[in-house]
């Protein structure tokens, strides 16, 4: 049923969208998006016999919560890097601006996760073989104190660090991540186990796919602007763009992963994203060193 509601959605929303039918394309972002993360967690049931929404039902809603809140961050990040400029048809108040900007931005975290599930699903294992990554306390603080020198040297040239945004909140995150027992990057790499990275960067740039060509032909839309790189567009974003949006799937899931745990380990949806996870409640699989 969900698989039939989510292309039925997709089937409606992409040409309202396209064809610019107005008013209600004005608000095309949020049921086209949910239409996809629809279809998608009916492709993960089909594969895996479960799927986010069959495991958590209204407990996905926190997905969307959580999205919303990470995106407000990267709008933040925006302010200072000017990588993206938002086109709409009409001018909003600030207080409709953030509604509408919000209930978008509140389909990234399940899109992203659910998308993750159904690339697990493939079982690619491509990157099995790295080796360890060897995790200590003094690491865990130097990534930090590295995330916040991405930080500051990013703020101070952004012209030249932008690129760096989309590793930040992975080396300030992740080690708080790590030391609050939670499912981080740095304990699946410890293990020797990159399928997560694989997995999540795959369902990331199979997002961004979608984000990108979605926005080609409607409005609201996003233009960028990126030094050093405004060449070979695919849709709206430069070739070099997409490379970003592998470490942004692994933000996503740090940051999530961090609410997650932060809100208590049994109020939000765990969404396994390593191949080697044998069941759907992995909520303590990491917790010892």
């Amino acid at each position: 049923m969900r698989l039939i509601v989510g292309l039925a959605l997709i089937a409606f929303w992409w040409p309202v969208a396209w064809r610019e039918i107005r008013p209600i394309s004005d608000y095309y972002f949020f049921p086209l998006w949910l239409g996809y993360i629809l279809t998608v967690d009916g492709l993960v049931g089909l594969r895996t016999g479960t799927s986010p929404i069959a495991r958590y039902g209204s407990r996905v809603l926190w997905m969307f919560v959580a999205s919303s809140a990470l995106w407000w961050v990267f709008e933040l990040i925006n302010e200072v890097v000017g990588n993206w400029h938002y086109q709409t048809p009409v001018v909003y108040t600030p207080f409709e601006y953030f509604l509408l900007a919000s209930l978008a931005f509140s389909t990234v975290i399940p899109a992203m996760l659910t998308t993750a599930e159904l690339v697990r699903s493939l079982k690619l294992d491509a990157l099995k073989s790295l080796p360890r990554l060897r995790v200590t306390n003094r690491r865990l603080i130097g990534y930090h104190l590295l995330g916040w020198i991405i930080v500051v040297v990013t703020i101070i040239a952004p012209s030249v660090f932008f690129p760096f945004v989309w590793f930040t909140l992975i080396f300030l995150l992740d080690p708080i991540l790590t030391l609050l027992g939670g499912r981080s990057i740095a304990r699946y790499l410890e293990r020797g186990d990159w399928s997560v990275v694989f997995n999540l960067g795959l369902a990331t740039l199979v997002c961004g796919f979608f984000w990108e060509m979605w926005n080609i032909f409607s409005m609201p839309k996003w233009t960028y602007e990126i030094p050093y790189a405004e060449w070979l567009h695919v849709f709206e974003m430069p070739i070099l763009g997409y490379g970003g949006y592998i470490p942004f799937g692994l933000e996503v899931y740090v940051f999530y992963e961090l609410c997650r745990v932060l809100a208590g380990r049994f109020t939000l949806p765990v969404t396994p994203v390593s191949n080697r996870d044998e069941s759907n409640d992995h909520n303590s699989v990491l917790a010892a060193d």
